[in-house]
């Protein structure tokens, strides 16, 4: 019996529930776990007195990289696909609102409307590359929703584009598979589970307030996701690669969450 059936249709990224609550049942209940808080109050005191940091302790490094895939596998589990993030008004957007990457505004890259390519790879029958007028002709939605930031700080944008899980139908996306990445023309790169690149609100957007997206806010494209943190959302997208295999991402791949919901 193949995968597919033994599941009865359900797409490969469902989780098992069950599975699930044993797995962190089982951290839980480690020796490690319960003994989690007074080894970090005694290496806080140990940092106290020599100057070092946590960062120097590798079994302290291992044990946090394993609460964050934790961590993510959780907020994974508690994610619904149909629930909607709150939605605003005109009178509610943030103006101006604020520029934030991980360089300053005059670091911004150009990217060449006339010359500008999405390249699709990965799993998708339909591999080949779409223009910007293409992109544009795909049927439009709108949203005004609030982005927030994992520094602290939170805005409320109106952002149009196409429905991602409708782009991704149209490109012949195996939407079974586990991840959809992202590489962009600053260099940054980023992933998403397969259920948010469907969820209802993920917008591939092109405007920002009514206009083209401006250079500082992801021209010629970025991924909207009001369901994910600031740093999920990739901007000056150049290639969309569906996969199987686990992609990471620039801060992903420096410690933050992987799942980075909001």
């Amino acid at each position: 019996m193949s995968e597919s059936e033994n599941n009865r249709g359900e797409p490969r990224w469902a989780l098992d529930r069950k599975s699930l609550e044993l797995d962190v049942r089982r951290e839980l209940e480690m020796p490690s776990r319960r003994l989690f808080n007074r080894r970090v109050l005694t290496l806080g005191g140990l940092t106290m007195l020599t100057g070092c940091t946590l960062q120097d302790d590798a079994s302290v490094n291992t044990f946090l990289e394993k609460v964050s895939r934790m961590n993510d596998r959780v907020q994974a589990w508690l994610f619904n696909p149909n629930q909607l993030a709150p939605t605003y008004t005109e009178a509610d957007i943030t103006r101006p609102f604020p520029f934030n990457a991980y360089y300053g505004i005059d670091d911004v890259p150009h990217v060449d409307e006339s010359t500008y390519r999405l390249v699709l790879s990965g799993r998708v029958t339909g591999k080949r590359v779409w223009t910007l007028d293409e992109l544009r002709a795909l049927p439009h939605a709108e949203q005004i929703t609030r982005h927030i930031c994992v520094e602290g700080w939170s805005a409320i944008g109106r952002w149009g584009g196409t429905p991602f899980g409708a782009f991704l139908a149209r490109a012949g996306a195996d939407t079974h598979a586990k991840y959809v990445g992202f590489k962009c023309a600053d260099d940054y790169y980023e992933s998403i589970d397969m259920p948010t690149a469907l969820h209802p609100q993920t917008l591939l957007a092109f405007e920002y307030d009514g206009r083209q997206l401006p250079p500082e806010y992801g021209f010629p494209m970025k991924l909207r996701m009001p369901t994910k943190l600031g740093y999920k959302n990739p901007k000056h997208i150049m290639e969309i690669f569906v996969t199987d295999t686990f992609p990471g991402g620039y801060w992903v791949d420096q410690g933050y969450n992987w799942f980075g919901g909001s």
